[in-house]
């Protein structure tokens, strides 16, 4: 259908290859993106060329910055006895978003998965306890996802940093706010049975 346009094809054809676009979005986005005036379209390629040039890791949190230590890494507002580690810089972005948590982090860039063969020098495990080593870190928060990898990834650091003789803890989960009892799963409301607290 879409012979006679070959750069249209191309361009639906890579739109493809982004999470969660399927041929429908694709085709959808590359249209509108005909439709926009050349400046806005050459707006949209060199954002994309400078993202992939200008973004790099933190050699420090392994954190996306495009300055090297990233800008939480080098303010000194912040608590260096606690750290954050996460699978993601997504998940790093998404608890800095609550203004809650003021210390460190150790971005893992993944979880442990034997199945598709991912272990813990695939990860940034090794980076992460160096730097326990040499650092004054006495709270290590593990904010992994809930996720079969994610809690096997906790329980994985739980036993490798307890040994180093450094606090660890994990994020609490349960029941949300203003979740209704009767639509939550079973296993929502087992963990926030277990983790319970006193009033």
């Amino acid at each position: 259908m879409l012979e006679s346009t070959p750069s249209l094809q191309r361009l639906i054809d890579e739109l493809c290859r982004l999470p969660g676009i399927g041929r429908k979005t694709a085709t959808r986005l590359a249209f509108f993106i005909l439709q926009q005036p050349g400046h806005e379209v050459r707006n949209l390629a060199q954002a994309l060329a400078d993202v992939k040039q200008n973004v790099s890791l933190c050699g420090r949190c392994f954190n996306i910055t495009e300055t090297d230590p990233c800008k939480i890494c080098c303010a000194q507002e912040r608590d260096d006895t606690i750290l954050c580690v996460v699978e993601q810089p997504q998940d790093l972005l998404a608890i800095e978003r609550g203004h809650d948590f003021h210390g460190r982090y150790h971005v893992l860039h993944g979880v442990l998965s034997p199945l598709d063969g991912i272990g813990p020098d695939d990860l940034r495990i090794p980076q992460l306890l160096q730097r326990l080593e040499q650092s004054q870190i006495a709270e290590v928060l593990v904010a992994t996802n809930f996720s079969m990898e994610g809690e096997a990834t906790a329980l994985y650091l739980s036993k490798v940093l307890q040994s180093l003789g450094v606090k660890v803890t994990r994020l609490a989960h349960g029941i949300p706010m203003g979740g209704n009892l009767e639509y939550l799963d079973a296993a929502t409301l087992s963990g926030a049975i277990a983790r319970r607290q006193l009033m």
